[in-house]
């Protein structure tokens, strides 16, 4: 039978436990963390081989969320084989398989909490599990590594629990629940996490310190707050491809369709599984849309001009890049595969068919991790980025428009990553600018300063960093336009903390990311930033609408993550950055808002004052109630009064303004001193609609009436009567009526002048002659 609203709550409600569910001992590790993701087929072919039905944690969300079941025993099923998996490919009396034993009995423990699900049919291995295919309960022979990935894994192995999360920081507010492509190339030959508390690697040691998940509380206040937001209204009109034919389209889309990496493998497979429909809660159109769908288009010749195929194509990759998860392979291949397409539209597209690039077609020569430092020498590729903005031979210019974005001075965006498509560069734009050099006279661009992620970065195994957290850098680079992915967002820590941004600087379903300090590439040492007017442009330093924000009801911080290097076996995270040997407490220079460096003694890439903070959520919300203590009179010695006072705008009108405030509608001036006033409680506000001017919760005095409307004033039949029978009358004498008639009676006659009695003698006189 189908999933009643009901059951789909309490399934949730079992899924939430199991991925909340914690280890007991110092850190508090998350026992899930492990199996939210599958391992990769391609790293893993043995794997896929012994287990014939693979389960994830994120997987059956996301087939939840899209309704793919019609019975919750069939979720049961799943949620079981992601836990006898691991059992039976993992070795006996590994970390993996406690914690395969742990989740498996809170699942039925908590399934048999809700009497709205079915009895399971029966708590041994389902049918499909390997248990049952291979007619055994022991772990397979010994040519497969023991404590290998089991069935899901955080990335493409089973990472130690505390650095799973941090492969790449991604925005907090975009947390849609769909199929996770792994990134990170690892190998766990003979290791396996160790048991909490039970380590004596130092590094293992300072990892599960300072890392922690975000509170379901913070979460919650998050997700309310983002649900309330308005939504992308869509792409501009502005900045579409006006030199397409018939023919051009056939072949972008075959080119498209047919581009494969060095390997061969074949990059469009990542835009053909994408639903055509999207009903995600971020979607900005849920109308169907796939690459087949556009190919069909092409032949049918329903495209009337470039614009409208260069519109449904970048519509495609908008919805790719929301339906994968970032950093994943999957999502690098839908950037390479958009950047490509950019490139075979834009005014000097590359030489093909065969079409390759040694920078996955981006303009410049090498990324964030891979230039040269600006100031003194170093690695990396020289003459790629500047530490200023260069203005010779360049128009600037407020605004430009590129494929439906209009991009303004002061904006954050993705650009193309020519060393890792996965990772796009995280910007903010110093300059638009039109050229004026001979070889590229009237080409459009961006000036722009890069901002690095924690794998781009040389700190230490004790680095701890927030979700999503950039750097800003010393690196100004020039890209053309067709180096834009989209326009995303970054806030500094201190409103991060507060809100989010309002728009149009962002968007719910945009990556958003928190910035907190400077890196300096050449010394490899992180700088808080305390003056944040020094990172942006000097043109909206001084503004108050920039990136203002929607408060939350408290602060929320993100989660802190480990540094995303802290990965065990032969393979690590490709860099570019890397771990730096732990060191001593060194002098730091700290930039204050005055300009000036102060230095502090402390450990270079030290997780800073702001990562070590706690919030404990009752004591806040004493801090944050907006409660005035009155002063006690003779009368009432024994009261204190708490009243609410809302800030107003003085104005120069000597009429006092109207109190409209809810304490007044209540009668509160009338109680006098024995009123208590109470502000009411996150736990409360979050689940009421809030006005997105003023973020308060939108009250109302009484509920609304099904009435009908009041009649508007009308004259009275007596009056109406009487105005018919004047206007009667006077028509009636305008006519010539009788002369007795009252109107005639009361008519005053003025007597004739002297020339009209001359002029009627005359005439009279005439007449008798």
């Amino acid at each position: 039978m189908p999933i009643t609203s009901e059951q789909r709550a309490a399934i949730e409600k079992v899924i939430n436990v199991i991925t909340n569910t914690t280890a007991p001992g110092r850190g508090r590790r998350n026992v899930s963390t492990i199996f939210m993701s599958l391992v990769d087929r391609n790293e893993w072919p043995e794997y896929f081989e012994i287990i014939p039905e693979p389960r994830c944690l994120n997987n059956i969300k996301a087939f939840l969320e899209k309704n793919r079941y019609r019975d919750c025993l069939d979720v049961y099923t799943d949620l079981a084989l992601v836990f006898w998996n691991a059992l039976f490919y993992n070795e006996e009396g590994s970390q993996i398989t406690h914690d395969a034993e742990t989740l498996k009995k809170v699942l039925e423990a908590e399934w048999k909490r809700h009497t709205v699900l079915p009895t399971p049919r029966s708590t041994s291995p389902p049918p499909q599990s390997a248990q049952k295919v291979h007619k055994t309960a022991a772990p397979p022979p010994s040519t497969v590594k023991p404590t290998a990935p089991t069935t899901t894994t955080t990335t493409k192995i089973p990472a130690p629990p505390k650095s799973a999360p941090a492969a790449a920081p991604i925005a907090s507010s975009s947390k849609i629940t769909r199929q996770v492509s792994p990134e990170i190339e690892v190998d766990v030959s003979g290791m396996s996490p160790e048991p909490e508390g039970h380590s004596d690697d130092p590094a293992a040691k300072l990892r599960m310190e300072g890392v922690g998940q975000r509170d379901s509380v913070s979460e919650e206040i998050v997700t309310q707050l983002e649900r309330s937001l308005p939504r992308w209204p869509g792409f501009v009109e502005q900045g579409w491809w006006e030199e397409g034919n018939q023919a051009v389209y056939t072949t972008i889309v075959h080119a498209i369709k047919s581009h494969k990496d060095v390997i061969g493998n074949r990059l469009a497979s990542s835009l053909e599984e994408i639903p055509e429909v999207a009903n995600w809660p971020t979607s900005t159109s849920t109308a169907p849309l796939s690459l087949k769908i556009i190919e069909n288009r092409v032949r049918s010749n329903e495209y009337a001009t470039s614009q409208e195929f260069d519109k449904e194509m970048i519509r495609l990759f908008e919805k790719a890049r929301r339906w994968h998860e970032p950093c994943t392979e999957s999502y690098g291949n839908i950037l390479l595969l958009q950047r490509f397409y950019q490139a075979l539209t834009s005014s000097n597209p590359p030489s093909g068919p065969p079409y390759s690039s040694t920078t996955n077609f981006a303009s410049l020569r090498a990324g964030p991790g891979n230039v040269k430092p600006v100031h003194g020498d170093g690695e990396g590729v020289a003459g790629v980025t500047n530490h200023r903005v260069i203005t010779r031979e360049k128009k600037f210019v407020d605004e430009v428009h590129y494929k439906g974005w209009t991009v303004k001075l002061a904006d954050w965006l993705h650009l193309s990553n020519p060393d890792d498509p996965t990772r796009p560069i995280i910007a903010q734009v110093f300059r638009c600018w039109i050229s004026e050099e001979e070889s590229k006279k009237g080409q459009v661009g961006i000036t722009v300063s890069w901002y690095y992620r924690p794998e781009q970065t040389y700190h230490p195994p004790n680095r701890v960093f927030w979700e999503g957290e950039v750097f800003k850098t010393s690196h100004f680079a020039e890209h053309p336009l067709a180096d834009i992915i989209e326009k995303i967002a970054c806030q500094f820590t201190a409103r991060h903390i507060r809100g989010r941004p309002r728009a149009p600087f962002w968007w719910p379903g945009f990556p958003l990311y928190v910035c907190d300090s400077r890196y300096n590439d050449r010394d490899r040492i992180f700088v808080r930033i305390k003056n944040w007017n020094s990172c942006i442009p000097e043109e909206v330093r001084k503004s108050d609408e920039f990136m203002p924000i929607y408060p939350f009801e408290r602060a929320v911080y993100p989660s802190r993550l480990a540094s995303p290097f802290l990965t065990t076996g032969k393979k690590k995270l490709k860099g570019p950055g890397g771990l730096l040997e732990q060191s001593e407490p060194a002098e730091v220079e700290t930039t204050n808002a005055d300009g000036t460096g102060r230095k502090s003694r402390r450990a270079l890439g030290d997780a800073g004052h702001s990562k070590s903070l706690t919030f404990n959520a009752l004591q806040n919300h004493a801090t944050l109630s907006a409660q005035q203590h009155v002063q006690q009179t003779p009368g009432n010695t024994a009261q204190t009064v708490h009243t609410y006072q809302q800030q107003q705008a003085p104005t120069p009108s000597s009429k006092p303004a109207l109190d409209r405030t809810v304490l007044t509608a209540a009668g509160g001036p009338a109680l006098g001193n024995n009123v208590h006033v109470q502000k009411l409680p996150p736990e409360t506000t979050r689940h009421f609609d809030r006005d997105p001017k003023t973020n308060e919760v939108l009250w109302f005095s009484s509920p609304p009436v099904n009435a009908a409307p009041a009649p508007t004033p009308r004259h009275s039949l007596a009056y109406l009567h009487f105005l018919a029978k004047k206007r009667k009358s006077d028509c009636q004498s305008d006519e010539g009526g009788d002369d007795s008639s009252p109107s005639k009676k009361n008519r005053f006659l003025a007597p004739p002048t002297v020339l009209e009695t001359l002029a009627a003698v005359i005439e009279k006189e005439k007449a008798s002659t």
